[in-house]
């Protein structure tokens, strides 16, 4: 299932604010990604009409199963990649900006050849 990369970052903030706080609303992921809250409403609204995401009555958004689907494949390739690139001395500011961007374009074949990779080695 291939969406495009602004909504994966979207429901990957809605996986990480779920984790962290136990509940989500279109305001807390403006602060975190520091953008408008029209915006953001837009995209829930998107986000929405697609059945990634539900909102009930008091504004709260959980994930849908696709949108958890997805959600969840982009944040472990974002957390195996910036790991990677820190064991090979990458900074962590740098490995996680950079993960970010490789995790939305790199192949299935090769995301998991490296994730194998890094199963082996990591430790080491």
């Amino acid at each position: 299932m291939k969406i495009q990369e602004s909504a994966e970052n979207y429901l990957e903030m809605i996986l990480m604010l779920k984790e962290r706080s136990g509940q989500v609303r279109s305001i807390d992921i403006a602060h975190e990604l520091g953008y408008t809250k029209p915006s953001v409403s837009v995209a829930m609204k998107r986000l929405r009409e697609n059945d990634y995401i539900a909102i009930d009555e008091d504004g709260y958004i959980t994930l849908q199963t696709s949108g958890l689907e997805i959600a969840t494949q982009v944040y472990e390739r974002h957390q195996i990649l910036s790991q990677l690139l820190m064991a090979l001395g990458v900074s962590e500011e740098t490995a996680l900006k950079d993960a970010c961007r490789i995790e939305h374009d790199i192949s299935d074949e090769s995301y998991q050849r490296l994730k194998e990779y890094f199963e082996r080695h990591k430790g080491r």
